[in-house]
């Protein structure tokens, strides 16, 4: 089978064998396609994903081989997120998924840029659905990413009617403005340096602005929220200076959701989070009933994601980390299957 695996920091087409199911519970699926997510790009940029890695993980694909207790049959197209907790551990007792080993342990094999890969009986009975027939591949294939957002926006607790801003309107903070949106009725604003994000953000009712002037920024949300600021800032932003625009345009005793890292591993004031009385917390993978919302947000189409992405072949993969790196695009999608 065809797969794009990692070598001195790009991505290289090889051959492999297909992996064998054998005597395994699960299935092997034929991956239709994959979407390329931005941690996949950490990865390779930071040397994290060592030569011989097959990254890839947002796949949407069609079971043809299968050995499992399940409803699924072989010919389901289906979509699938890929680590699932242990659901026992003191990490999943406190609610903390992403943390547990098992999580982290878990994956679908080889990665999701490949022509097929193995899904196990565990990714079967709890992060796996059909495809919705009202949805496109690169439509479903925002399902994993958009779980992750959920996790993040139900971690907020904010109440009905709360004012969010959203730092950043590439794919992530697009999604995240509409889950606010839909889970809380939130007013959610959003901010971007390039004017065809904050166009596209304001099409779905994420009213956004260009956040070029950290002064005409802070006065803009000042301006819309009382003087208050907003009760949550989501920080989907990965640039250090987006940490000042958060504090300055959070209310005091708000809310700062990290959703990014930064080049420079920078942090939050201690005296602006004890005297403001905030709370700064990260949220990074999603649990399944977290990717369970995800699937209803999609299929009910309250989170639209129709032509946002732009489709690769597989064989153009490196194009697709490439283009994605100097903006050139919104979101990629690796076609996989002809």
């Amino acid at each position: 089978m065809k797969t794009a695996i990692v070598k001195n920091h790009k991505n290289i087409i090889e051959e492999f064998e297909k992996p064998p199911l054998a005597n395994r519970k699960g299935a092997i699926v034929q991956v239709f396609g994959c979407g390329l997510c931005g941690s996949d790009i950490v990865k390779l940029r930071t040397g994290k994903a060592k030569d011989g890695t097959v990254l890839g993980h947002e796949i949407v694909g069609k079971i043809v081989e299968l050995n499992s207790d399940t409803d699924f049959r072989i010919g389901d197209e289906i979509v699938s997120s890929h680590h699932i907790p242990c659901f026992s551990c003191e990490y999943c007792k406190n609610e903390h998924y992403s943390m547990c080993e098992h999580f982290k342990s878990t994956n679908i094999f080889p990665g999701g840029f490949s022509e097929y890969i193995y899904l196990s009986e565990e990714h079967l009975k709890n992060v796996a659905y059909k495809v919705p027939e009202n949805m496109s591949y690169e439509e479903i294939s925002f399902y994993e990413p958009l779980g992750c957002i959920v996790r993040a926006v139900k971690r907020a607790d904010l109440k009905e009617n709360s004012t969010v801003l959203v730092i950043g309107l590439g794919s992530i903070g697009y999604l995240s403005g509409q889950a606010f949106n839909a889970i809380y009725n939130c007013k959610t604003f959003g901010c971007d340096l390039l004017e065809e994000r904050i166009n596209l953000a304001n099409e779905v009712g994420i009213e956004s602005f260009n956040s070029l002037d950290f002064e005409i920024s802070e006065k803009y949300i000042k301006d819309k929220t009382n003087g208050m600021g907003v009760d949550a800032v989501f920080m989907t932003s990965g640039s250090d200076k987006a940490i000042d625009l958060a504090l300055k345009t959070v209310r005091n005793g708000g809310k700062i959701v990290v959703f990014a890292s930064t080049p420079n591993n920078m942090g939050y004031c201690n005296n602006e989070i004890y005297y403001r009385e905030l709370t700064v917390f990260g949220s990074y993978s999603p649990a399944p009933i977290d990717l369970k919302t995800s699937y209803e947000l999609l299929k009910s189409g309250k989170v639209k994601v129709k032509g946002i992405s732009t489709v690769y072949d597989l064989n153009d993969i490196q194009k697709a980390f490439d283009d994605t790196i100097s903006n050139k695009i919104f979101k990629a999608y690796i076609k996989i299957k002809e």
